[in-house]
């Protein structure tokens, strides 16, 4: 034993040298080699030494090509979302193929060395959050080639290339980035390649090569324009032309339709490719007589600015506009403007058919110094937010997609930092996870009004959806009562630590069903009839505000300001959440995402929260609400007391101030008006009682 432990010391004694220099290498590359997950995107960087040295692949004229493009392919019918989710359940994990050099038969490259701009997409896409470097867990696909230009590269041998890719599965959940599509065809409006179901990120759709909730379209971007620096100017400027045609090469029927606009009024320039900033020695006699402008200074001369139809339906002359900050009208049947999934762009430019072109200038005529504000600011908006930079096309590309794979948890409400506003459809589909309860909640703000309450519980509890009442005890003075009506359905109360008219919208864990009805505890005269057919109206229109009293916004032609209107008029751009229907997840938007201080400037004043819910409904769909029925007074005749803050005579005078205050802090009037009510189908026949559903329906 004691020969055996010197044995041991001697070894220890002659390695130790040894020892620690294994210790050593097994701590580095430990260090090195640990997975880490949080900062994937560091691991590699794509650069052009990388392209330039990737592995050749040859292709063969023998070479399989993928099947042509499927135009039938929808989310739902050709997007693996099994395939997501892997790494995190709230977004979808990009994973970008190594580059290689594909070479047909004679060694000679299918397409031309790859370009800074797609380079850039590839590294944005490593930098950001959705990276992955792991194919076996990736939702979505980015081949390393470059497709940007159709000009650039042999079709065919592209198609077989992309069919060489390892996880190319028919191209299911592949993506490809093209913003000059066509090649030779010269009127194309999608990238020429066999690509199968592969979803395109495209700059030149059209409504019918687009396939909707699928394909993304991207705006061409211009990295010659993108470096020019454009000084800022005000919302208010004076601009010197009206419209202004600054596209080279128009056909020449525009041509001619334009030049007999710009004589018969001087606030159209029509500029042609000789407007360069080129020597004049080099311009033709026509061009050596004509005034120079320089491009894209020229456009922030004017307050819109023409995109018509040329080649490819996709120009970055669009783009051009936004950075000017001039308003673009494009002239183009069926052009897919980009991102219109997720921007209103009725809000930031002028969409009109070929054959209106003769009637543009009476068209941008017609629009006030007010609406032009108001589109310069979504212009100016769009393009800092969503178009500046390809780093910015990227990323918004990517978000669309993941917020189709998931809809509810694609961004973390807490994370939703910008507001849904400036005409950003940030929400567009609704949660689509199955409610934990069918019907709809009764939730019922309430203070201390009893006789009322217990009124309007007995009153909701007989319609059949009802799933649950839930009272909001706003009043921290004073303990809720401890019994309560037997209604047969459950009936929760909860007692808020504040006295906030928001109390009524916080996203509460108690509600189980998607639909919620939001009731005042004085609304008790609707009937059972009445609020069944509001949910049944509120089950086909799911996105919106569906109630009934309404109210609406007019602007008053003295102040020029907008003027909260409650007598009743022929249209309603508002349904006061005194008795409404609508989905949960707007508490959770109205609780974590609503714009600017308007929370704060509501609990302040005690007025305006319903104001406030339908300019962030409204907002966020781009759809007006929906009354039901034809009834018109909501006063309790019993409940009249000091009670009511709308007998307060600051009240309407604030409900005023309110609009014109949100309206600033969404930089647009985001209500929307309409001339529509729901109404059972048989509400005014002369039929018997039994053979309709809905009889108790109020007029009044």
């Amino acid at each position: 034993m004691v020969g055996r432990t010197r044995v041991v010391r001697t070894f220890y004694k002659n390695n130790y040298q040894f020892i620690l220099i294994l210790l050593f290498v097994l701590l580095l590359s430990a260090i090195l080699f640990w997975p880490n997950s949080n900062k994937p995107s560091e691991v590699y960087h794509f650069n052009f030494q990388t392209a330039e040295k990737s592995r050749e692949v040859k292709i063969l004229s023998t070479s399989s090509q993928p099947l042509s493009h499927n135009q039938d392919c929808i989310f739902h019918t050709c997007m693996d979302v099994y395939h997501c989710g892997y790494n995190d359940d709230t977004k979808i994990s990009v994973y970008v193929y190594p580059f290689e050099k594909f070479v047909d038969e004679k060694g000679i490259g299918i397409s031309q060395p790859t370009s800074p701009e797609f380079m850039e997409i590839v590294q944005t896409i490593a930098n950001s959050p959705f990276y992955t470097r792991s194919p076996e867990s990736a939702c979505i696909f980015v081949p390393s080639i470059d497709m940007l230009n159709q000009n650039t590269f042999r079709s065919e041998e592209m198609g077989q290339a992309l069919a060489t890719l390892h996880s190319w599965n028919n191209g299911t959940n592949h993506l490809l980035f093209n913003m000059l599509p066509g090649g030779m065809m010269e009127y194309s409006t999608i990238l020429s390649v066999k690509t199968d179901k592969a979803i395109i990120a495209g700059g030149g759709f059209s409504t019918w090569t687009y396939r909707e909730t699928y394909d993304v379209s991207i705006p061409v971007f211009n990295p010659l324009v993108a470096k020019v620096k454009l000084p800022n100017l005000p919302i208010t400027e004076t601009r010197r032309w009206l419209l202004i045609s600054a596209q080279a090469g128009l056909h020449r029927e525009y041509r001619e339709e334009l030049n007999h606009l710009a004589r018969g009024d001087g606030r159209l320039l029509l500029l042609d490719r000789c407007q360069s900033d080129e020597k004049p020695s080099n311009f033709s006699q026509r061009c050596r007589e004509s005034v120079v402008y320089k491009y894209p200074e020229v456009l922030q001369n004017a307050t819109f600015c023409l995109v018509i139809r040329r080649a490819r339906l996709g120009q970055s002359a669009f783009s051009d506009a936004l950075k000017a900050g001039c308003i673009p009208v494009t002239v183009a049947d069926g052009y897919v403007l980009p991102f219109s999934e997720v921007l209103d762009w009725k809000r930031a430019a002028v969409v009109i058919r070929e054959d209106e072109l003769g009637q543009v200038l009476n068209i941008v005529k017609a629009f006030s110094m007010e609406r032009i504000y108001e589109m310069r600011r979504q212009v100016q908006f769009y393009w800092d937010r969503y178009f500046k930079s390809l780093k910015d096309i990227t990323l918004t590309t990517l978000q669309i997609i993941n917020d189709r794979v998931f809809p509810y948890a694609a961004r973390p409400y807490e994370d939703w930092n910008e507001p849904p506003s400036l005409g950003v459809r940030r929400q567009v589909f609704l949660p689509m996870i199955t409610p934990q309860s069918p019907g709809f909640t009764a939730v019922i703000l309430t203070y201390d009004r009893l006789d009322s309450l217990f009124n309007v519980i007995q009153q909701v509890a007989r319609v059949p959806s009802l799933a649950k009442v839930f009272v909001v005890w706003n009043n921290q003075n004073k303990e809720p009562p401890q019994s309560w009506p037997k209604i047969g359905k459950p009936l929760k109360v909860v007692k808020t630590r504040e006295n906030k008219l928001g109390n009524r919208f916080f996203p509460y864990s108690e509600i189980k069903t998607d639909c919620i009805l939001a009731l005042d505890d004085d609304i008790i005269m609707l009937t059972a009839d009445e609020l069944e057919f509001g949910y049944q109206v509120w089950r086909e229109f799911s996105d919106r505000l569906v109630g009934f009293p309404s109210r609406v916004h007019l602007l008053d032609n003295v102040t020029q300001k907008w003027k909260y209107e409650s007598e009743w008029t022929n249209s309603i751009s508002m349904v006061l959440t005194g008795a409404a229907f609508y989905h949960k997840f707007y508490n959770f938007l109205y609780t974590y995402s609503m714009p600017g201080n308007i929370k704060t400037w509501v609990d302040e004043h005690m007025n305006c929260e319903d104001i406030a819910f339908n300019f962030l409904i409204t907002n966020t769909t781009g759809k007006a609400p929906i009354k039901v029925t034809p009834r018109k007074k909501f006063k309790c005749p019993k409940c009249l007391n000091n009670s009511f803050l709308s007998l307060d005579l600051n009240h309407m005078v604030e409900r005023t101030e309110c609009i014109n205050r949100f309206v600033d802090i969404y930089g647009t009037v985001a209500l929307r008006t309409v001339e529509f009510r729901a109404d059972p189908v048989l509400y005014k026949d002369n039929f018997p009682p039994m053979l309709k559903k809905f009889n108790d329906i109020g007029s009044l």
